[in-house]
């Protein structure tokens, strides 16, 4: 999905040109991966106002992927926030996406970085849903990876490591190139784990069962979607399942910050409940919409207007 430049990049406290938001090729992380990112929204609600969903939360997971990575931020969880909103009022965007990008410098080469200064850009765009509009309504055709999501003592769960991601990658690549939208992991017991960018729900039995956070990012979208199903009086489980059990789910969806809460109509050429979107996927995601556009004062809390 191509990108639409906006006008600024925060770069180390700064505000520069998108074509001259640059870093040297000698960057530690674009040779070895060790650096954390997020994946933030912000949302126009309800009369206009703009606001960027749990601001504070991800810029802390974002802290927590520094501290599990070994990396010490040059900046605050509040000056993070602060060059967030900067970053969107600079490029008068008022909904679209943010990507906080934390880096090592250029300064030493090999597998140990020494005196590798940390860096740390915000970038913001317009970017639509994940996986499509037709996604949201219709659902997803996903098949299982050959690819396994790695044992966690592997890649650090927790965190949102640059380097992770090739997995996902290959995994997206793989089933994209035979006809899918998206790609299902396993993890190293062979119980679904999550999708390639996306914690993965199923409904059974009028209940929302998740694997838990043993294998899996401890996403944030995943987190609101249990506290909205829990509100509504729908029993959430954090229990492993198998492939099969996907299989013969009532419904299935997926939540992530770029994919927010999309369903998934077949796995594997195995169609999932009725084919398309159930009512409980239905209900949770119109108030997940309502939360993250203001249209409630439930979840007020989970908003920082611009």
């Amino acid at each position: 999905m191509a990108v639409e430049k906006t006008e600024k990049i925060w770069m180390d406290g700064e505000l520069v040109p998108w074509d001259e938001a640059r870093v040297p090729i000698l960057t530690h992380t674009l040779h070895y991966g060790l650096g954390a990112f997020e994946g933030i929204r912000c949302y126009r609600g309800t009369g206009g106002r703009s606001a960027v969903f749990r601001l504070r939360d991800h810029v802390e997971r974002l802290a927590r992927s520094a501290h599990i990575l070994e990396i010490e931020i040059p900046y605050s969880v509040e000056q993070i926030e602060q060059a967030v909103m900067a970053t969107l009022r600079a490029n008068k965007l008022l909904e679209g996406y943010i990507r906080p990008l934390l880096y090592l410098g250029d300064g030493s080469m090999g597998l140990l970085p020494a005196d590798n200064p940390v860096r740390l850009a915000v970038i913001v765009w317009p970017w639509g849903t994940y996986l499509g509009e037709e996604g949201l309504e219709r659902g997803v055709r996903a098949k299982i990876s050959s690819y396994t999501r790695p044992h966690p003592n592997s890649v650090m769960t927790k965190s949102k490591t640059c380097g992770d991601y090739v997995n996902s990658i290959l995994a997206k690549r793989e089933v994209t190139r035979l006809g899918y939208e998206e790609a299902i992991l396993l993890d190293p017991n062979g119980k679904v784990a999550e999708a390639s960018g996306e914690n993965i729900f199923i409904v059974r039995g009028g209940s929302l069962k998740t694997p838990p956070l043993e294998s899996v990012l401890e996403g944030i979208t995943r987190e609101s979607v249990m506290t909205i199903a829990r509100d509504k009086g729908i029993e959430v489980v954090e229990q492993s399942f198998t492939r099969d059990e996907l299989y013969v789910a009532d419904e299935a969806f997926l939540t992530g910050t770029a994919a927010e809460v999309a369903p998934i109509r077949e796995v594997d050429d195995r169609t999932i409940g009725a084919g398309t979107r159930g009512p409980i996927t239905r209900t949770i995601q119109a108030s997940f919409f309502d939360a993250v556009q203001g249209r409630t004062g439930k979840y007020e809390h989970w908003l920082t207007y611009l």
